[in-house]
């Protein structure tokens, strides 16, 4: 009867949509939309008329705590998860001060929802006061959960460049995540890319794939890679990474001319992310493979 029993439970776990896919659901609020995934509350993104540029927060794990800390004293313009640039011609889209330029959402809606997967299309402008406008761009961000220790998040967007546009130099560049100072590698963390390198000291200026970023919570493992899709503009771009806890795959830093990034007007780069909240070390979590088939 235990024999028959165990086989019963390896049954439902198989076909339950709990050990699978969970529901997703959204809700806009104002100038936020909130996500929840099955009976937890995900993340909401904030794009406000007044922030420097829309960005998740918080971002939690199945846990239910936030694996990304929004803004602190050293750092105020590390917005957990978020996608921006500085030293666009002359203006800066990253670091705070609206008046030295801002991503303004012109439109952000709730697209598609299915019970399995939640689709969000935003619609930005990149300005600032005295300047033209150098870049629109379109984001359709995907949320689903492949399993429930697996919230997945997948971010293309579409640049437009409106002028020609001159990138100078910068660290501060594009896709961009901020981990919880508890999962840091100075508290005791993982930071990780795809060919097993670890720490700032591998890993800083490495192109690869992806990244995983991962440390204790509680009892457990918690963390949040992030991927870049092959098809992306400057695949494999190589990462800047802190073990203080940020880390992001940012071309802009090492130009193929070492001083400047340029791009002609109504030029359209297109890139593809795909960040995984997940459960456990990157084996557990099994990112390597989520990769593979992200790839694919």
């Amino acid at each position: 009867m235990k024999k028959l029993h165990l086989l019963l439970f390896a049954l439902f776990v198989a076909i339950s949509p709990s050990f699978s896919q969970q529901k997703v659901r959204a809700e806009k609020i104002g100038d936020r939309i909130d996500i929840h995934i099955g009976n937890l509350f995900f993340t909401s993104y904030h794009f406000a008329s007044n922030e420097k540029y829309p960005f998740f927060y918080p971002v939690n794990g199945p846990s239910g705590a936030s694996v990304t800390s929004k803004r602190n004293g050293t750092y105020p313009h590390h917005s957990s998860l978020f996608f921006g640039c500085d030293k666009v011609n002359g203006g800066n889209y990253w670091q705070e001060g609206l008046d030295r330029g801002q991503i303004v959402t012109l439109r952000a809606e709730i697209d598609q929802k299915t019970d399995d997967h939640v689709v969000i299309h935003n619609e930005t402008i990149w300005t600032r006061p005295g300047a033209n406008a150098p870049i629109k761009d379109l984001r359709k961000i995907t949320i689903s959960s492949p399993s429930s220790s697996v919230f997945q998040i997948d971010f293309e967007v579409e640049m437009e460049m409106l002028e020609d546009v001159i990138i100078e130099k910068t660290n501060h560049s594009l896709f961009s995540g901020r981990m919880d100072p508890d999962l840091a590698v100075t508290n005791g963390g993982t930071l990780l890319n795809a060919e097993g390198e670890s720490g700032e000291k591998e890993t800083f200026g490495k192109p690869s794939a992806w990244m995983d970023f991962y440390g204790k919570r509680g009892n457990g493992i918690e963390g949040m890679a992030i991927m870049q899709h092959p098809s992306n503009a400057w695949y494999p771009s190589p990462w800047f990474t802190r073990d203080y806890g940020f880390f992001s795959p940012t071309p802009m830093y090492w130009p193929e001319n070492d001083k400047e990034t340029r791009l002609s007007k109504g030029e359209v780069i297109k890139l593809k992310y795909r960040v995984l909240v997940h459960s456990g070390d990157h084996i557990q979590a099994e990112i390597a493979k989520h990769f593979d088939a992200y790839a694919k």
